[in-house]
């Protein structure tokens, strides 16, 4: 039986992410605090409190020096402290403090890239690929297949899922799809695979591209890794956690 091996949460989309043991997970919503935030570039058209596509947003596909952040939310003041290996600490507060996100990002950014213009909030709903709130669970087995055909060790962060899961054959996830799953106390609904881009070539530690990451997908007849899915029933989920097909 597969269970949950490890739980992510990413405040600031494409900027940081965070370990976690337990999650409390709402009908209807994203992760909690996953991709709440999100930094607009320069040439961004979205809007205030609607959701938008991943292109209006920095993000590693294009900026992959990103990649390397890595952060840590104060939920009971909203502050978050990013990490990354060639910028000092940055403790701020998203919504009163924007401009010290886009100063501290901007030397991340090369010249020619929409440079970073401001941070703008979602909650709820948040900042996913998807066109709704997802929480993407993604399958231990099927990471260590592309880790086989590339000959070397990836970080599972190139991914940044949210919920990991040990136990699977490889790429049983997509076999899950309209399929509702038990995790914990809550129920989700699987939608769809989660279809990849550039960002997963960077690597997590040092922000550089080093991996064929879509070439080796392609090798095995897709370009997508792990799946999005719906929260139907609220409920907790923690490490060590059964994951059942309903």
């Amino acid at each position: 039986m597969s269970s949950v091996s490890s739980i992510w949460r990413h405040p600031i989309k494409a900027l940081g992410r965070e370990s976690l043991t337990s999650v409390a997970l709402k009908t209807g919503e994203c992760l909690p605090w996953d991709r709440v935030w999100a930094l607009a570039h320069e040439a961004s058209k979205a809007k205030t409190g609607k959701w938008a596509r991943c292109g209006n947003f920095n993000r590693a596909a294009g900026v992959p020096a990103l990649m390397a952040i890595t952060a840590e939310l104060d939920e009971a003041t909203q502050e978050i402290t990013l990490h990354h290996p060639d910028r000092p600490d940055l403790t701020f507060h998203p919504d009163d403090a924007s401009e010290a996100l886009v100063a501290w990002s901007a030397p991340l950014v090369p010249s020619g890239r929409a440079q970073p213009s401001h941070v703008m909030r979602l909650d709820k709903h948040g900042y996913p690929d998807s066109g709704y709130p997802s929480v993407s669970l993604a399958n231990t087995a099927s990471h260590n297949r592309v880790e086989q055909h590339l000959g070397r060790d990836l970080s599972i962060h190139r991914w940044r899922s949210n919920i990991w899961f040990d136990g699977a054959t490889p790429w049983a996830e997509f076999d899950w799809i309209g399929k509702d799953l038990a995790i914990g106390n809550a129920i989700l609904r699987v939608k769809e695979p989660a279809t990849r881009c550039m960002s997963t070539a960077a690597n997590p530690e040092t922000g550089q591209r080093d991996a064929d990451t879509l070439g080796a997908l392609e090798h095995f007849g897709h370009q997508e890794f792990s799946v999005l899915a719906e929260v139907i029933q609220d409920g907790t989920i923690a490490l060590g956690d059964s994951v059942q097909v309903l």
